[in-house]
């Protein structure tokens, strides 16, 4: 485990705020030179504990009102079954995010999509047609936070 001093964690916490950060606006929300917030963000990288910046996009903006929470269960069990079905669920353009889970489903899928409508088509005609799919579980996402 990496030990993390108090600057660390204003690092970390001023890259979860914005993951685009340069090392010269990080070092000046820490109060470090660019140079030492340029060192510590890439020994925090190579120490594994920064695996990745994300970019987080806003759906609203890009047409898509809604968003819905799935739950999937399959209707058959085994590696193959699994693994088909991850193959063609992460080719949905909609699916924004696909996590196996241990419960009452297998998977939950956050889906996006311009409305109700829109959402009831790719459930039935994108969704729910794919290889092993049983009982699903909607839940619409009423806010943002």
């Amino acid at each position: 485990m990496t030990e993390l001093d108090a600057t660390d964690h204003a690092i970390l916490d001023a890259l979860r705020s914005d993951g685009g950060l340069n090392a010269k606006q990080v070092g000046d929300a820490v109060g470090l030179s660019q140079p030492a917030a340029y060192r510590r963000i890439r020994r925090l990288e190579a120490d594994g504990v920064i695996t990745g910046r994300a970019l987080v996009v806003d759906a609203a903006k890009l047409g898509y009102g809604v968003t819905v929470f799935l739950g999937i269960k399959l209707a058959a069990r085994g590696r193959t079954a699994m693994a088909d079905f991850e193959r063609t669920v992460i080719s949905i353009p909609e699916v924004q995010l696909v996590q196996q889970v241990i419960g009452l489903y297998d998977y939950r899928l956050r889906v996006v999509a311009q409305d109700l409508s829109d959402f009831e088509r790719i459930l039935r005609r994108r969704i729910m047609t794919l290889p092993g799919v049983g009982d699903v579980e909607s839940n619409v996402l009423l806010g943002d936070e």
